[in-house]
């Protein structure tokens, strides 16, 4: 817990920023881009855990993408908590509200044949997709064109991990051995 005796700034609040975007436009976007927010960093924690329990014949190319995949979604979550902040807001972090305001949920701690692991971030991955792809017109729509572009950006990276994982669901791949 911590010691800090007087809140710098309170979560959920919007202060006018440097950016000038009005307040209640940019109340708009932090709304959204916490949820990407939240989506992102459900998806990492999933990510990592099939990274760690990844087994089998193709374990070192599985290991190796899914640990890529979880880092490039540490770096979007990055982005989007510092964009929340250059807006005027205050990035949700605490892993309760991370978990309530994503759009996506995480499967359980349960180790499953990374074809259904594979297959459960696929299913993440698209729903996150969807959710940022709304979140772009959102943006574009409340004249918050960088917003916008930092999505799109984070929308190919989303989709090239997809893609990729499609090919590892591939017929003739990771087959039980």
């Amino acid at each position: 817990m911590s010691t800090q005796k007087n809140v710098l700034r309170e979560a959920g609040t919007v202060e006018e920023n440097g950016l000038r975007l009005a307040e209640d436009k940019a109340e708009q976007v932090i709304d959204a881009l916490n949820t990407d927010l939240a989506a992102t960093y459900v998806l990492y924690h999933q990510l990592r855990k099939h990274h760690w329990n990844v087994e089998g014949p193709e374990y070192r190319d599985l290991h190796l993408f899914l640990g890529e995949a979880a880092e490039e979604a540490e770096e979007a979550a990055d982005e989007l908590a510092e964009r929340v902040q250059a807006l005027g807001g205050v990035p949700i972090a605490k892993m309760s509200n991370l978990e309530e305001h994503a759009p996506v949920e995480a499967e359980d701690d349960d180790i499953y044949d990374i074809r259904t692991s594979m297959s459960n971030d696929m299913e993440m991955y698209g729903d996150i997709i969807e959710t940022v792809r709304d979140h772009i017109e959102l943006a574009e729509n409340l004249g918050d064109h960088a917003s916008a572009e930092m999505l799109r950006q984070q929308l190919l990276e989303l989709e090239e991990f997809a893609h990729t994982i499609e090919h590892f669901l591939g017929e003739d791949s990771l087959k039980n051995w």
